[in-house]
């Protein structure tokens, strides 16, 4: 490979790496905050520079050419050096001022968070808040985020885990749904009525199998990954889904399904890298998650 014609700053790098492991330009500029054309002109650029191609381009996405895994290693170390530099700086922080980045759930963000942070605001006015919502896993160890707010336990090293409570799941409809279809009293009667199901994922569908349901993704008749998105569908009638409890019961347009279904709840954890975590600004903000979201998340009256 011949070396680079012009010098490569860590941007273009980013770019590369995001590009690399989500296997789309959308899906990169969405772990980015940017835009897929831009996603798009920075790989051209940073192609341009090398002198060489590093992604071939498919109808379902980008794959790596050889030249592009070749610098897949060394892009990945400059990744973690870089985020050792930013780790050690913020480490040196001593106050409650300057910003915190939370990463959360789409769901989580747009109906739980909001109102928790805007009382952080209101007690700590020099910390500013980063809230990225995405389903995606962003990485702690290289400050793509300060404290993520997990529906799983996180297994990387060097981060340190909270487990916050357990929120339960419930089965629900519209009201206007169910008032044109009618309110089922036993399971087969439930079993007859639209479900909005999962897309890509196949999570509900495992889950429904466990309970004895034998469904596959072509039994959901309207289909979405998209954790609000989702729930809108619900709301507007399209069918029968599931949803945090505490969020649904306080829903006005929707009803809970009351049925004897074995229904999982969902683990909620706190995640910071041990370093990060220290840091006054950031302790502060983990501190607040910590008291304000058990209660918001098992009852829907509970103002944080």
């Amino acid at each position: 490979m011949d070396s680079p014609r012009l010098p490569l700053d860590w941007s273009l790098v980013q770019v590369f790496l995001a590009v690399a492991d989500t296997g789309s330009l959308s899906a990169a500029a969405r772990r980015l905050g940017s835009s897929q054309p831009t996603v798009g002109r920075q790989v051209h650029e940073m192609e341009d520079r090398l002198g060489t191609a590093l992604f071939r381009r498919q109808p379902r996405g980008m794959t790596l050419t050889d030249a592009g895994q070749a610098l897949l290693a060394p892009a990945r170390a400059m990744q973690a050096a870089a985020g050792q530099l930013a780790l050690a700086a913020a480490g040196e922080a001593d106050q409650l001022a300057g910003p915190v980045r939370i990463t959360a759930s789409v769901f989580m963000a747009h109906h739980v968070l909001p109102p928790i942070l805007a009382r952080l605001r209101q007690q700590e006015p020099r910390i500013a808040i980063d809230l990225v919502a995405s389903d995606s896993t962003d990485n702690l160890l290289f400050r793509e985020a300060d404290i993520a707010v997990r529906m799983y336990r996180p297994e990387q090293l060097d981060i340190v885990t909270r487990h916050l409570c357990d929120v339960p799941l419930g089965l629900f409809a519209a009201t206007a749904y169910l008032d044109r279809v009618g309110r089922p009293q036993d399971l087969d009667a439930l079993s007859q009525l639209d479900f909005v199901g999962l897309d890509a994922s196949d999570l509900m569908i495992r889950e429904m199998r466990k309970a004895g349901w034998q469904v596959d993704r072509d039994w959901f008749k309207v289909r979405c990954d998209h954790q609000t998105s989702y729930w809108q569908l619900v709301r507007a009638g399209c069918g029968v889904g599931f949803c945090q409890r505490p969020t649904a019961l306080a829903d006005p347009v929707v009803e809970e399904i009351p049925m004897p279904l074995p229904i999982p709840a969902l683990p909620v954890w706190l995640a910071a890298q041990d370093r990060m975590r220290r840091t006054p600004r950031v302790r502060r903000v983990w501190d607040h998650l910590a008291r304000h979201l058990p209660p918001a998340l098992s009852d829907p009256a509970v103002l944080p």
